[in-house]
């Protein structure tokens, strides 16, 4: 009985160790300090540049977008460019894209 229950609680601590350390490492903005190789298609705004990538299907994207787009309206140097990744998978990967929406804040030069 005693086994039983230190298994259990030794499994539950583990599970709550593990879920805290995903939570940790999952959709949190990142500093890079590096310029990216960007697609052709993407011309960088005089201030910053948000980079949005999303899908046809995904519903967060859509929402993401409009509060995106809006806030690079008020803004003076500031664009704002939705990369649609459902038929690309090479920047899907080159980007290592694993949930959309994604988004990367790039400085004037694309770092």
């Amino acid at each position: 009985m005693v086994l039983s229950l230190s298994v259990v609680a030794g499994l539950v601590a583990l599970a709550t160790g593990l879920g805290f350390a995903h939570r940790a490492l999952t959709g949190r903005a990142r500093r890079v300090r590096t310029s990216i190789d960007l697609p052709e298609e993407v011309v960088l705004g005089t201030d910053a540049t948000l980079l949005q990538f999303s899908t046809e299907v995904c519903s967060p994207c859509r929402a993401t977008h409009t509060v995106l787009d809006a806030l690079a309206s008020e803004r003076d140097g500031l664009r704002h460019v939705d990369l649609d990744i459902t038929h690309r998978g090479d920047l899907a990967s080159k980007y290592n894209i694993l949930q959309t929406p994604t988004t990367l804040i790039l400085d004037a030069t694309g770092s």
